[in-house]
């Protein structure tokens, strides 16, 4: 994984910072950072940053992984992060703006002590506000502060808006040694906050498209639609409850399974009831990454209606589009202007306006009728293994900028 780099040819300290990571081994919140940090690993000396939550060890070793979880309210209290994400569970629960001061300053403190004390060549902050917030104003304070990476998820780029988030990300990115978005969109978005384009890059999250995420040799259902993912308005999952009357008008054994868990579940199933959709609609709940590939290879579609929140937040990439194909489950999803990535360089997903019922049942529809999947090697651009390599490239060109 290494180049041919002087910063490669020894084996450099990492300093990961995430303000969302598992609580444990295969838990059903979103893995990616982990999954990143844990390929990283084979390489660099990785050391995690990132918030406590009930039932999770304080410091543990996860996968090659010095995962070091800093305590911001008392247990009880510590949900800022989990069951939805930050900016959901502060518009949902306003009382919790309480707890993002103690968060702040307990990542900061915990920050400053790693930085001191293990003296990492080099740190790898995820999305912009707040750890890359924070990565900027450390380096006002730390003459030997190590260069850092930050990587934009999404939320913290669409769901910020107005002029002063427009000034905090150009003065946080303007400190970065490099900075990379998960999709095309993102960059321009970016962009036009007048950041330096040579240092931004796409440099999208990625699938394990090696062991976990397969095809297998299994009865696929002719009649399941499936949707994987947290239950918030960025996910649309609503307007895709609207679009299953007119999917079973034409199939009427057509079924849905939902799979995931978040704020939204008590309205959606209100819906529902209220389209009378009981019989034809199952809430699985949370389940592990293993457990995922058997459902999409057991579905007939896989659908992912993303919309634009009334926040702004809209999906940066769609990771569960891309584990479904590599399951061989066709894929419908929404054409947002945020997720170009997967569109252009899968024509085969079949994409529909965003929060159009009716053009969404079409467009599942053509997938029941006639499936169409993009090859499997086209997919392989998003495996971890290429993933890693690009981040673990990025990460030694900083630390050699920095030491020329």
């Amino acid at each position: 994984m290494a180049n041919a780099s002087s910063a490669a040819t020894r084996r450099l300290k990492l300093l990961v910072l995430s303000s969302t990571y598992p609580r444990w081994r295969g838990d059903h919140e979103p893995g990616f950072v982990h999954e990143l940090s844990r390929r990283l690993a084979r390489d660099f000396d990785v050391i995690v940053i990132c918030p406590h939550a009930p039932g999770a060890a304080s410091r543990e070793l996860l996968d090659g992984v010095d995962v070091r979880r800093y305590r911001y309210a008392p247990a009880a209290l510590e949900t800022l992060v989990q069951n939805g994400g930050i900016v959901n569970n502060l518009a949902r629960s306003r009382w919790k703006w309480l707890l993002v001061p103690g968060f702040l300053i307990a990542q900061a403190v915990a920050t400053w002590r790693c930085l001191r004390r293990d003296r990492p060549h080099a740190v790898h902050g995820h999305w912009l506000i707040p750890q890359g917030l924070l990565l900027a104003m450390l380096s006002l304070l730390m003459p030997r502060m190590p260069p850092f990476l930050l990587t934009s998820h999404g939320a913290d780029l669409f769901s910020l808006r107005g002029f002063l988030a427009d000034r905090a990300r150009h003065w946080v990115t303007g400190r970065a040694s490099a900075i990379t978005v998960v999709g095309a969109a993102m960059q321009q978005q970016l962009l036009r906050t007048g950041v330096d384009p040579a240092k931004v890059s796409v440099q999208p999250m990625g699938v394990d498209l090696q062991e976990r995420f397969t095809p297998a040799d299994v009865p696929r259902s002719p009649d399941e639609l499936l949707f994987v993912g947290r239950l918030v308005e960025k996910k649309g999952l609503r307007h895709l409850l609207d679009a299953l009357p007119l999917v079973r008008s034409w199939r009427p054994s057509v079924f849905l399974t939902i799979v995931g868990f978040g704020p939204e579940e008590s309205q959606l199933r209100l819906q529902v009831e209220r389209l009378g959709l009981q019989a034809h609609v199952h809430f699985v709940g949370a389940v592990a990454q293993d457990e995922l590939p058997m459902l999409y290879r057991r579905a007939a579609v896989f659908v992912a209606p993303f919309v634009e929140a009334r926040s702004g937040d809209q999906e940066g990439l769609g990771l569960v589009v891309l584990e479904a194909a590599a399951c061989a489950c066709p894929v419908v999803m929404s054409s947002l202007p945020s997720n170009p990535t997967l569109l252009s360089a899968f024509p085969e997903f079949q994409a529909t306006p965003p929060g159009d019922p009716q053009a969404l049942a079409d467009a599942i529809r053509r997938q029941l009728e006639r499936p169409v999947l993009p090859p499997r090697a086209a997919l392989m651009q998003f495996d971890w293994q290429a993933r890693a390599l690009s981040y673990a490239s990025l990460i030694n060109e900083i630390v050699d900028q920095r030491g020329s």
